[in-house]
This record gives C-alpha cells, structure tokens and sequence, in this order.
C-alpha cells in the first residue's frame, strides 16, 4: 500500500509527526492508501516555501507564465487516465464522471493560461490634460485554497489555475476524503512549475484547515464546502481580514411548467438529481411542479430513476456508483427517514440496493407529497434524492424557490421565454438555467448569493478572485498644480 506525502517546494515530504491516515475505496470499503497526517508545522513549512517563491513568480513575465500552465494542461490530458481512475477510487463517481474532471483541469489552466496573458490592466480616463490613470492588477502573496471531495480535481482547478495565472503562489490543502487524485496530478503535471509555487499539505481540517486559514502570511483563502465550514472560515479569516471567496452549499430548484415536454424534463432531473449521486451543490434539490403536469412528470421522473444503472463506477455501463462515505451515507438515510416520518410519500429508493452487501451505495429517491415546511425541502440534502411540490403558477414556484437561504442555482424547464425570463430576473441565484441543468462555461462566472456563498470562479470574475487593482497615476509634466497651497487669492 502506498503512501502519499505532502507536496512542499517541490520535494515530497512526510508530515513532521509521522503520522499518517487511510483513505479508503467507497465501493468496497476497502483502505488502498495512506496519507501523510499534517499540522501545523507542515502548514508553516509550506507557506515559508510559496512565500519565498512568490516574487520570483509574480515577476514572471505573464507570457512565460502562461506557457507553464499550459503544460500542465498538456501533462493533464497526457496522464488523465491514470488520474481519473483514482479520483473513482476515492470518492466512487462513474470513471466517465472522473475523466470529465480531466477535462475540466486541462480547459480551466489553458483558459487561464490565456486569460492571465491578456488581462494585466487597464486605461481609463484622467481628469487632468496631460496625464494618463493606469489600473494594474497584482496578485496577493500566498493564496490557501481549501478542496471538496465531491469533485476533488476540477474545484482544484478551478482554483489553482486563476490564482497562478496572476501571479500568486498557493498552498492546497485537499480534501481528507479524496486527497489521493490530487497528490498523483501533481506528480505527474507539475514539474514545470518553480519550486514552492504550488505546495500541497494534508490532513484534517481543525489539524490543518484551520492553520492555513489563520496563517498570517496567507491573505487570501479560497475554499468550497458546506455553509457551517464556511461560517467558521469566515470567522477566522475576519481576525486578520483576509479576503476569502465561498462557495457553499445549495437546495437548487427546477421549475417544471405546463408546457415543457416531460420526457425531457423527466430525464434533465434525474441527470441533475442522480449525478455523482447527488454530490454536487447544485444538483436537483426539489422540484416545483406545475398542478396540470405533475402526475404524469411524477411517473416519468420514478421512471427515469429506476433505469439508472447502479454499480461498479469503473464498469462503462454504471450510471452511477457509491456515496462517497459511510458519513454521507448516514446522513442520506437519515434525511429519507425524517422526510417519511413528516408526510412525504416515498415513491422509489430509500436505502441501499439489495444486490449490494458492501459499499456506500445509495438507489435514486424520488418522494412526492412534499410540503414547503418539510426540511428535505429546505436543508440541502447532498444525496440522491429528489422531492417533488405541486404550485398552482410560475409566481408560486418563484416564492418557493425563493424561500431558503440558499442561492447557488435554478433551472426551468420550459417553451415559453416570458416564463423563463420572469423566473430568472425574479429567483435570486448565481446561475439559471433554462432547459439545461447543471451547465458550466469557463468564461462565465460561477457562484452562489444569499448563504450559498460569495465571490465567483470561471471566467475574468474568477481571475479578479485573486488579484487587487492598483492605481498609477502619470502626469507628464512636472509643474505647480492650481489646486496646492496657499488657498488664498494672495498665493502665487
């Protein structure tokens, strides 16, 4: 069994204790790697390393910079296989699933790659004849970026390649669930980079979250996770007002109107429902449904849920594998009981398939009957479950989507575009989408509102995460202005 170290200065090290943890497989539940177990001294010796690399870095020229990141691009796709066979390892998606996770590092560092290129200021107008006001973007220092295990390597991404891309140097501290995937990227991707650019530190997160977050020479910490956690990160960050960007949890709604067609919508919430069993903040969390539909819609997404294809994630045929945890396994079964005990009427899954005797394996649930007052409603669920709620109007649908304090997405589904707009000016949500949940595109800004969390990733948005603006004012003569001293008429 191997065991993987942390990633600091461009050498692997153990953690100065000695002491490692397991991490296990969640379709076997069997222990296939042990991990460097980290504190805060191994927190200390990374942010030493990224602060010492750090003027050599953001002194790069931008256009060597990105050459760089493209070759971890490259490397990424020239190793995906490999990767992506570990991240289903450690958190049990779909190997198709974890390959779209390849693709996600690979587009995300080559866009920044450019992004980071081009995008280093800007001009604007003076307010005097003869001067010029420049707007130059300069990265922060050391940037603490903090992983999720739901989609370990593309979060990662999404976050490492904006912050390299302006000039910062990083400290990453995965995700003790799924820290696998991300040790053995970096062996394989990164060599390019200058030692202590990117450092890597495992480990808990009260053991070594918490150290990174209150570090003193970390100004900035990037993290996604739940609302509780990031409470406290906020918390702790706010001792030495560091900037920090969230994204939190969700309970995204989608609307299902009268006139959609229900085959497709039937089939667009289970893939948004079911997906990496239901690991993603913002899956099909509830569903509104239109009165005149919602019997047929109902048949049609049970229907749906029990055609998915419940296995081995590196079987090609498995649509979807294992929770990945006994913990979020727990918490599933636990929300499927208390949303029977309030009245829901389970109407297909609610535990474990019978043909499985081991792994965190969970079926697709569908419940109906819900009221706006059930928690499976209101507390996000992070499973594969989806509730369903009859509304009378698109104005119903709209006051419920809008009645938790999340705020991260919302789909609709339907033919009408006056419908569709009402809904996306009125739904108070980082992103909408109409006929298509769950999309993303890296050139546009990806976050929550409301508790669901603040700042943006993707696009220019996600590169501003990372760097502060700084004004240079030129005047090209050098002369007594009219506005100086003395005030007085008398004044020369």
């Amino acid at each position: 069994m191997r065991i993987y170290k942390n990633f600091i200065n461009n050498d692997w090290v153990g953690a100065i204790s000695g002491k490692t943890f397991p991490v296990d497989n969640p379709a076997t539940e069997e222990v296939f790697a042990e991990v460097s177990r980290s504190g805060t001294r191994d927190i200390d010796a990374a942010v030493v390393a990224a602060g010492s690399a750090f003027n050599g870095w953001r002194l790069t020229d931008p256009g060597s910079r990105r050459e760089i990141l493209k070759e971890i691009a490259k490397k990424t796709v020239e190793h995906g296989d490999e990767v992506a066979k570990l991240i289903t390892q450690e958190c049990g998606k779909p190997f198709v699933e974890a390959q779209d996770e390849i693709d996600v590092i690979a587009s995300n560092f080559e866009y920044y790659a450019e992004l980071g290129r081009d995008q280093i200021g800007r001009i604007v107008a003076p307010t005097s004849s003869r001067s010029m006001s420049l707007v130059k973007y300069e990265p922060y220092g050391v940037v603490g970026c903090i992983i999720p295990w739901n989609f370990p390597m593309a979060l990662m991404a999404w976050k490492v390649a904006p912050a390299l891309a302006a000039g910062n140097t990083v400290v990453l501290k995965p995700s003790e669930v799924t820290p696998v995937s991300i040790l053995k990227w970096a062996e394989m991707t990164c060599d390019s980079l200058p030692s202590g650019v990117l450092n890597i530190v495992n480990g808990y997160g009260k053991e070594a979250g918490s150290p990174l977050v209150e570090h003193p020479d970390v100004p900035v910490v990037a993290f996604t996770g739940s609302i509780a956690t990031g409470t406290i990160i906020s918390q702790l960050a706010a001792k030495n007002l560091k900037k920090v960007s969230l994204e939190l949890g969700g309970k995204d709604p989608v609307i299902i109107c009268a006139d959609c067609d229900i085959e497709v919508a039937a089939k667009g919430a289970a893939w948004g429902g079911f997906m990496n069993a239901g690991q993603v903040c913002t899956s099909v969390e509830r569903v509104y449904v239109f009165d005149e539909v919602a019997d047929s819609f109902t048949e049609a997404l049970v229907e749906e849920a029990k055609k998915v294809n419940i296995g081995d994630p590196m079987d090609a045929n498995t649509d979807m594998g294992p929770m990945a945890s006994s913990v979020q396994y727990e918490k599933a079964h636990e929300k499927v009981g208390l949303a029977v005990e309030q009245g829901a009427r389970l109407l297909t899954g609610g535990g474990r398939p019978e043909v499985f005797d081991k792994g965190y394996f969970y079926a697709p649930t569908v419940f109906d009957n819900m009221t706006a007052e059930m928690e499976l409603m209101n507390e996000e669920a992070f499973s594969p479950v989806v509730p369903i709620q009859k509304v009378k109007s698109l104005e119903e649908a709209i006051e419920f989507s809008n009645a938790t304090k999340y705020g991260l997405g919302c789909s609709i589904y339907t033919k009408d575009i006056e419908l569709a707009m009402t809904a996306a000016d009125d739904i108070k949500a980082g992103s909408f989408w109409i006929n298509n949940p769950l999309s993303e595109n890296n050139a546009a800004p990806f976050g929550g509102m409301k508790m669901s969390g603040q700042g943006r990733e993707l696009g220019i948005e996600g590169l501003d995460e990372f760097r502060e603006p700084k004004h240079i004012l030129i005047d090209y003569r050098q002369e007594k202005k009219d506005w100086w001293f003395p005030y007085g008429s008398d004044g020369e």
